[in-house]
């Protein structure tokens, strides 16, 4: 998708209310083929964004899943190389959602948090599941589209040019910036 280009970014983010919130970036989801931007382009971009976040002392959440009932979880569970840092939220989900039994609505709201901003694997399950859970409890919703990708460009797509417009407002991570203090 091609969001509209703009000599300024169009979105001021407020640090202290806002946090980052990254969906399944673990090495064996990055790796899967990806539509329409690859695994390691997303993890680069939700890397750049994290620094940002962290850099406005804006919170980052980092969100991965874990099968429940088997001994062990398969190679490449964990978060990608470089992607969690000291400060970061780390959230195991065991469903396709990131806030069905985390915690991560309480922890959000200690932090005073009321605007997500969205990037991660897969668009149209992970991301979109967990972001149309946040909007059911009031978050104001970003959704940065170079910041994620589907199993096909056409889920991603769907998901990006349908569904993310009526749940809040959709992005290119250039458009990205925060209020100034």
């Amino acid at each position: 998708m091609n969001a509209p280009q703009t000599s300024e970014p169009r979105l001021a983010l407020d640090p202290a209310r806002s946090a980052l919130v990254l969906v399944d970036l673990m090495d064996r989801i990055v790796a899967l083929p990806l539509g329409p931007h690859k695994g390691s382009e997303v993890l680069s971009v939700a890397q750049e964004l994290a620094a940002g976040f962290r850099s406005a002392g804006a919170t980052v959440v980092l969100i991965r899943v874990e099968r429940s009932g088997i001994a062990e979880q398969p190679p490449g569970s964990g978060l990608a190389a470089g992607l969690a840092a000291d400060g970061d939220l780390e959230i195991v989900k065991r469903t396709i959602g990131g806030f069905q039994g985390t915690g991560l609505d309480e922890r959000l709201r200690e932090r005073g948090v009321s605007t997500l901003v969205f990037g991660g694997i897969a668009t149209n399950l992970g991301v979109e599941s967990t972001a149309r859970a946040a909007g059911d409890l009031g978050y104001d919703l970003v959704f940065v589209e170079d910041a994620m990708a589907a199993f096909t460009a056409a889920e991603h797509e769907a998901s990006v040019t349908l569904d993310f417009p009526r749940l809040g407002t959709v992005v290119r991570a250039s458009e990205v910036r925060f209020l100034a203090g």
